[in-house]
């Protein structure tokens, strides 16, 4: 009978040099797993495969040489645990964050439940190639979201209240942009060189910052035979549903108007940047 590899790919069995053997792919959201799921794993590779796992670059983990005739057991296996195989090919692939706000002092929004949030809405969705996301929780961008098809990055935007400041200085001291300025007491927030960081907020003694959390978005990032850093359209999103109408937007551009095997920055080369521009404004304004 023949095997049907462009399905097993699809499905996360992804093909070895070693005829009959698969590395298999897991669905990981957000860069975490639980004790139990990793358990779960290890006895998988432990029995079906090599005894060991690859941890990948964009946070999944692989189970490498799971032989063909042992596929389905080794799915059976790994929903006992909560382990789900995760996708390749033309697809939305695992959605990849940093720790965020939960877990890291410099993080301004909760990245795991986007992450998770995202992966619920979009996760293996077909399209005419791959397409990532990424999240980073602060401008420190342990994630890289510009590497990203669509980069997410945490920011506050913030502004000064003067009633409970006691003038210490360090908020200025703290600004990389040097968006922010003491003058006769004062506090002046240049919104033109703010990169929405927070660290003004994170040093403040008395909590003398209004704050409210949103996302910086970067689209069309490339990493691989081709590299390209993700570029900005608006410089700050503060509310979650537009936040989705733009990734559904971003998305439903790149379905309509990619060819096969075209990666979302070279659909906007060749229809042109400003058209999905554009489409951005649109909803970010709308």
């Amino acid at each position: 009978m023949a095997v049907d590899y462009k399905t097993l790919k699809k499905g996360g069995f992804m093909r070895q040099k070693q005829k009959n053997n698969f590395s298999l792919r897991l669905r990981v959201v957000g860069g975490n797993l639980t004790a139990t799921q990793l358990a779960k794993v290890a006895e998988v590779a432990e029995k079906y495969g090599d005894g060991y796992v690859h941890l990948t670059s964009r946070q999944s983990v692989e189970i490498p040489f799971i032989k063909l005739d042992d596929i389905e057991d080794v799915k059976n296996a790994l929903a006992e645990g909560n382990v789900e195989p995760g996708v390749c090919g033309p697809r939305v692939r695992t959605i990849t964050a940093c720790q965020g706000k939960e877990i890291c002092p410099s993080g301004c929004i909760d990245t795991y439940a986007l992450a998770k949030e995202l992966d619920e809405r979009y996760f293996a969705k077909e399209l005419p190639h791959k397409f990532k996301f990424g999240i980073t929780g602060c401008q420190n961008n342990c994630l890289k979201t510009e590497e990203n098809d669509l980069g997410i990055k945490g920011g506050m935007n913030v502004s000064w209240r003067e009633s409970d400041c006691i003038h210490c200085g360090l908020c200025e001291k703290v600004c990389r942009s040097k968006a922010i300025t003491i003058e006769n007491d004062e506090i002046k927030i240049d919104k033109s060189k703010c990169n929405f960081c927070g660290r003004c907020v994170k040093s403040c003694p008395t909590d003398a910052y209004d704050t409210v959390e949103g996302y910086i978005v970067s689209f069309g990032g490339l990493f691989g035979n081709s590299i390209n850093k993700g570029e900005t359209i608006i410089p700050f999103i503060d509310n979650k549903e537009k936040l989705f109408e733009i990734c559904d937007t971003t998305i439903n551009f790149f379905n309509e108007n990619a060819n096969p095997g075209e990666r979302f920055k070279f659909t906007l080369d060749r229809v042109g940047r400003e058209k999905f521009v554009d489409k951005i404004l649109e909803v970010y304004n709308g």
